[in-house]
């Protein structure tokens, strides 16, 4: 298993760092990484739900109807999407770190047999995509 990694801490309570993260038809207000395709379809466990990222600003958007897998509100979102050979599950986590502080986390997991294929591809450029959207992130909660 491959998997990329990025935290940032923001300084807004985790209540709202969720809030911001959580309701998807707004992410068109600060998010340049991921994109909502369709407002009607909410973050529900066991729903899949309609997106598409862009990992460099310039880029393509790249469509994709992943599997919400888990919802543990202000803490934890997960879902899965996943072509024959190739799966991508992505993990966002908040951690309380203090009084109106919050540890944002987010993760993506590749497995199957075509992820020696396509990660080398997408390596760093999904990377910096995770990045943007951390640092993005902090910026609208914080100034929220």
């Amino acid at each position: 298993m491959t998997s990329l990694y990025t935290e940032i801490d923001i300084n807004a309570p985790k209540q709202r760092v969720w809030q911001v993260l959580f309701q998807k038809d707004q992410w068109k207000y600060w998010n340049t990484f991921l994109f909502d395709c369709d407002s009607r379809l909410r973050f529900e466990q066991g729903q899949e739900v309609s997106l598409s990222l862009r990992r460099l600003p310039n880029d393509e958007e790249t469509e994709f109807e992943p599997l919400v897998t888990r919802i543990q509100p202000e803490m934890y979102l997960k879902w899965v999407s996943s072509i024959p050979g190739f799966r991508n599950e992505y993990v966002f986590e908040l951690q309380e770190i203090g009084i109106g502080r919050t540890k944002y986390l987010h993760k993506s997991h590749f497995s199957g047999l075509l992820t020696r294929v396509f990660v080398p591809f997408i390596r760093d450029d999904e990377q910096r995509g995770m990045q943007r959207m951390a640092r993005e992130l902090k910026r609208y909660a914080e100034r929220w």
